[in-house]
């Protein structure tokens, strides 16, 4: 491959009230995908934090590439200059009206921690797409519930249990090698 390996971290939004585990899990996986100079692309957010605008700081904070897929076409996202990803994509469309879309289809791989309703559309366009799916299995939301199961009958692909971020990763880039 001539290019990063691109992986997509999604996950809760602070209106979920995440804990600092959960926190914490973010953080040391935006280091680690930065070390393995791998690019990390999220949804930044224009109007709070998120699991994913963490993982995406700590990358960026340890030389990492973030690319960020924002939403509306106004080039700006929460937290200003201390979160702006490398590269930020304004896709000219809504939250939940398929910026997921543009998010999903850019990345190699997703891994999901805890999340709600904005997780669960992502972790969808991943399944039907074909695009490997990890989960943190430790934090509640749609990661811990789709847990090492599959999202329909067709059993395409399953979400894949992680226990910690070094997993998380390792199996990401694992199953990418695969597909």
């Amino acid at each position: 491959m001539n290019r990063n390996l691109q992986i997509g971290i999604m996950g809760s939004a602070s209106d979920l009230k995440y804990s600092k585990k959960a926190e914490s899990f973010a953080k040391e996986l935006g280091k680690l995908i930065a070390n393995k100079n791998i690019t990390l692309v999220y949804g930044a957010e224009k109007d709070c934090c998120s699991l994913s605008t963490l993982a995406a700081k700590s990358a960026k904070d340890n030389g990492g590439i973030t690319l960020g897929v924002t939403y509306g076409k106004e080039k700006y996202c929460w937290g200003g200059e201390d979160y702006m990803p490398s590269v930020l994509i304004p896709c000219g469309l809504e939250r939940g009206g398929g910026r997921e879309f543009t998010l999903v289809l850019s990345c190699d791989a997703v891994i999901a921690i805890g999340g709600g309703s904005g997780t669960l559309n992502e972790i969808a366009v991943a399944y039907q797409a074909g695009i490997p799916i990890v989960v943190a299995q430790e934090f509640k939301g749609w990661s811990k519930k789709l847990s090492n199961k599959y999202l329909d009958d067709r059993k395409r692909l399953m979400c894949v249990s992680a226990t910690n971020p070094e997993e998380a990763i390792e199996s990401a880039i694992n199953l990418i090698k695969i597909n």
